[in-house]
């Protein structure tokens, strides 16, 4: 099971790196518009989060339902965006922006609400 979980933590990764590295791309260009690459990294990201949280529920330990209601959310959020903007020549600035902030903010979530990171300091 934890190599299953490790598998889809890897590909989880490379989903948003995808999506990031689609937006980052372009943020010196006068036009944006959604990239193949964003399209995929987005899908990519999304379902093996799902696939994450089915893991971690089938495991001994605790979920933290919170963080993994808040990054379903943003996901879904960007997913939605994403796949609507697909094939539209070009995006506004300000989706532009706010998929860009929104896929920090997924990301920020992911690291800084997580308890599996946590360091416990010996007493």
């Amino acid at each position: 099971m934890e190599t299953l979980r490790l598998v889809l933590l890897f590909l989880h990764i490379l989903g948003f790196a995808a999506l990031v590295g689609g937006l980052l791309s372009q943020v010196r260009s006068d036009e944006k518009k959604v990239l193949p690459i964003m399209r995929d990294g987005v899908g990519t990201a999304f379902v093996t989060g799902l696939g994450l949280v089915g893991v971690l529920e089938a495991g001994d330990g605790d979920v933290d339902h919170v963080k993994i209601g808040i990054k379903f959310a943003v996901g879904l959020v960007l997913l939605v965006l994403v796949m609507a903007n697909t094939r539209k020549p070009t995006i506004p600035a300000g989706l532009y922006w706010g998929l860009l902030a929104l896929s920090v903010l997924n990301i920020a979530v992911a690291v800084f609400v997580s308890p599996t990171h946590v360091t416990e300091v010996p007493a």
